[in-house]
């Protein structure tokens, strides 16, 4: 399939009625599991790649070229559009970011997230202008190949500006972006004034608002067009395997040693190649 028929597809589950739900797998037996799942589409998530390699998520710690390497993996075995979670883009110029659109495109992601974060703890959020840049010179890379994607995480960062954060997001879509989002709006009232502020452009939600998980159905009815999970799939068995720890240092090896069949598992990995 070529670049602009994955872009078409990808696209089209965005824009159609109910949107879609786009889970964010970490590894190629995760990335299988939702695929067998039935899900349409898998996301990477920066924090689970980066926690998976030992590292800290959003410090540039995790390589343009380590990251690619596992969205193209994710790609290939599922054969589902996958999105790069992809920080800030990578690089410090927007042609840097526009060489990871490219490099993308070549990997055959479906869809790339471009944030206006730093990675600087003291700067964590880009001046509206760089960010703006940033973000003009992903689409422009990718126009008509890939779904790019225009994130502001001033929520995330401690900067619960709702006006800001709409200035933004309209900007994103302004200079091209498919999709935009902010993570964890305060409540369901800023993100329904976010989901008007740029309509037509689809929104993304990351699982919920900050003051309430909602369900899928609820979120539908605001308008919303794509959630995600982020790392929270990842977090929920990390949830298990300290359990299971917790278990093995009591001697309870039942307990420790229940989980996935192995049967199961090679049932996964062998519906695709790495």
């Amino acid at each position: 399939m070529s670049s602009s028929e994955t872009y078409e597809k990808f696209l089209a589950l965005h824009t159609r009625e109910g949107g879609l739900v786009m889970p964010n797998a970490w590894d190629g037996l995760s990335a299988q599991l939702l695929a067998a799942s039935g899900f349409e589409a898998i996301a990477t998530s920066s924090y689970a790649l980066a926690a998976s390699l030992g590292r800290q998520d959003g410090r540039h710690q995790v390589t343009r070229d380590e990251h690619l390497a596992h969205a193209g993996l994710l790609a290939r075995v599922t054969g589902l559009p996958v999105n790069g979670d992809f920080e800030d883009g990578y690089g410090e110029t927007p042609e840097d970011v526009a060489a990871t659109v490219n490099a993308a495109i070549e990997q055959g992601l479906a869809g790339i997230g471009i944030e206006d974060t730093s990675g600087d703890p003291d700067r964590p959020i880009r001046d509206f202008d760089e960010a703006v840049a940033r973000v003009r010179a992903a689409t422009a890379a990718g126009k008509g190949r890939i779904v790019v994607t225009g994130r502001t995480d001033n929520y995330l960062q401690g900067r619960p500006d709702l006006d800001d954060t709409i200035r933004r997001l309209t900007a994103f879509a302004e200079v091209g972006a498919d999709v935009v989002y902010a993570p964890y709006p305060s409540d369901l009232d800023s993100l329904r004034a976010i989901i008007t502020a740029v309509a037509p452009t689809p929104v993304n939600v990351l699982i919920s608002p900050a003051d309430a998980v909602l369900t899928v159905a609820e979120l539908r009815a605001v308008g919303v067009k794509r959630i995600s999970v982020g790392p929270a799939l990842y977090a929920h068995a990390m949830g298990a395997v300290e359990e299971a720890v917790s278990a093995l240092t009591r001697g309870d090896l039942a307990t420790a040693t229940t989980g996935m069949d192995f049967g199961r598992m090679d049932t996964l990995l062998g519906r695709g190649k790495p």
